[in-house]
């Protein structure tokens, strides 16, 4: 059985989106800096980053909030999803407390209803050999933390100050991590926490 990995970029200040989200600024105002390293750089070491993320990825959970923003009307697309311009394909679970009436994209979710270390646990089910990759949101990401529930933490940090949006371990449990790799680009720096055993 794989890892269970948080995977998520992350600004200077702590935020996984700019301010003012919605179903047409699902990153907020600004918040498209944030995957820069993924969509925009040219960088190799963004480039392995996002090649090796996207092919270790068995399966991935995720929060309804994102599910939403990401199936809207201006969220992935055949040549923009999972892994940027990859567009990786694992099985996604959705954490809810409702399924969606419709899906507009033609991609495996699954949407439990149960919570979070249900969804996790079949996602790992799912995965096999491979990690389970914990995308978001923010509150998703933290409630799994705190219930040490991650093996392994990869922030992309972004050379961008946000000043307000989603912050990613707000009211998070105290606890130390252990910084195993630390990748710096161009446009993001790629750091590896493992939480202290």
């Amino acid at each position: 059985m794989g890892k269970i990995i948080v995977d998520i970029s992350m600004s200077l200040d702590g935020y996984v989106t700019g301010p003012g989200i919605d179903l047409e600024h699902g990153l907020g105002i600004g918040g498209e800096a944030l995957h820069d390293w993924a969509i925009r750089s040219e960088d190799p070491v963004d480039a392995a980053e996002l090649r090796r993320a996207t092919d270790e990825s068995g399966a991935v959970v995720m929060g309804r909030t994102l599910f939403d923003f990401i199936d809207g009307p201006t969220g992935w697309t055949d040549e923009m999803g999972y892994g940027a311009a990859q567009v990786g394909k694992p099985p996604f679970f959705v954490v809810t407390h409702t399924a969606p009436d419709k899906i507009r994209l033609g991609l495996d979710f699954t949407f439990a209803t149960d919570g979070l270390s249900a969804a996790l646990s079949r996602a790992q089910k799912a995965a096999g050999a491979k990690d389970t990759v914990i995308m978001g949101g923010g509150d998703v990401i933290r409630q799994a933390v705190d219930a040490g529930l991650v093996d392994v933490l990869n922030l992309h940090l972004a050379p961008v100050l946000l000043g307000s949006g989603t912050p990613l371990f707000s009211g998070a449990v105290p606890r130390g991590l252990v910084q195993t790799s630390v990748r710096p680009s161009a446009y993001a720096t790629h750091i590896t926490y493992e939480p202290s055993r």
